[in-house]
């Protein structure tokens, strides 16, 4: 990635953008508190007798405001339901089905068709079914639109991760698909600096740069078959707090020798935005979006089995992820 410069124009950070990762994880805690523990991680488990039944629920964020800025969302739809399944699916449970929650300020039925289209693109790639949802018009709360939604999934015991990594272990991580959904209050600020979102893309004029942003969310459906044949031990899904993300898997320094490469967007931002290596990698998932713990001979079937995973490193002692030169 790029030097930090000593422009006039101070580096942004997430928090200063309007989201403090720190704060949000207390409101989290302080929730949590009030309510009593949760069973899982990434997702609400249940026991049901001979399986767990298996809860999560995620919106889109403030992609939206891009999509929005060009009247395209016929691929948030995949977003919302990837945030969702993949949750699930570093859980090691099968997502199973899907109910969407369109909050709108005014019905607007090219919308809806758009988000409708989005939807059913994301249910084929989570080998899902899509069950209903409720759209609701509240003029006086939203303004614009507002999507979120809640996916339920199946694993028997000898399905569901641990959910604790060991010190030993050999990271097998897949690339994302781009910026994904999370770090677009950074992103959105970074790009429009300088910029309109339907500007050419500079590393790739035929797009634009709203377009490069909206690119959907990677959904890892096909990690489960070769993680459940394996002895997986944790995995993680590279989302909001970036690279921080693979502390979930437990207490370890995680020593990522090999990421894969971060797509052009990532550089486009952290240039326009004059952001730090570490804020970054704090934020996004800089060309990395899903990561699995487990012993050596496994992760070497896993990457045989599927298409464009890799080992990208190793678990050790200790309490933080190195990467890139960087100990977050």
């Amino acid at each position: 990635m790029t030097e930090e410069t000593d422009e006039d124009e101070e580096g942004l950070t997430y928090a200063e953008t309007g989201v403090d990762i720190e704060a949000s994880e207390a409101a989290t805690a302080a929730l949590i508190g009030a309510v009593g523990e949760f069973e899982g991680d990434y997702a609400g488990l249940v026991d049901i007798g001979d399986r767990y039944l298996a809860l999560a629920t995620d919106g889109v964020g403030t992609k939206l405001l891009v999509a929005e800025a060009l009247r395209d969302y016929s691929t948030i739809g995949i977003d919302c339901i990837a945030m969702n399944a993949n949750d699930l699916i570093a859980t090691g449970v099968t997502p199973v089905a899907f109910v969407d929650y369109l909050a709108i300020e005014e019905p607007n039925d090219a919308t809806a068709e758009q988000i409708g289209d989005g939807l059913s693109a994301g249910a084929e790639q989570a080998e899902i079914a899509l069950v209903g949802g409720e759209t609701a018009v509240m003029p006086e709360v939203i303004k614009g639109l507002d999507l979120a939604g809640a996916c339920v999934g199946l694993a028997t015991e000898d399905e569901l991760f641990d959910g604790k990594a060991e010190s030993g272990d050999v990271l097998v991580g897949l690339p994302s698909s781009g910026i994904h959904s999370n770090g677009l209050t950074l992103a959105r600020e970074a790009a429009t600096r300088n910029h309109e979102y339907t500007d050419p893309f500079p590393y790739d004029e035929s797009r634009s740069i709203g377009e490069v942003l909206l690119e959907p969310t990677r959904i890892y459906r096909e990690v489960l078959g070769p993680l459940h044949a394996a002895e997986t031990h944790a995995a993680a899904h590279v989302t909001g707090g970036g690279w921080t993300n693979l502390s979930r898997m437990g207490e370890f320094r995680y020593e990522i020798t090999d990421p894969f490469e971060a797509q052009p967007v990532f550089e486009f931002v952290q240039d326009e935005g004059d952001v730090s290596d570490e804020e970054m990698h704090r934020t996004f998932n800089m060309g990395t979006g899903f990561v699995a713990a487990l012993p050596e001979d496994d992760a070497e079937a896993v990457v045989e089995e599927l298409d464009d995973a890799r080992v990208i490193g190793h678990v050790e002692d200790g309490d933080c992820v190195a990467v890139r030169g960087l100990e977050l």
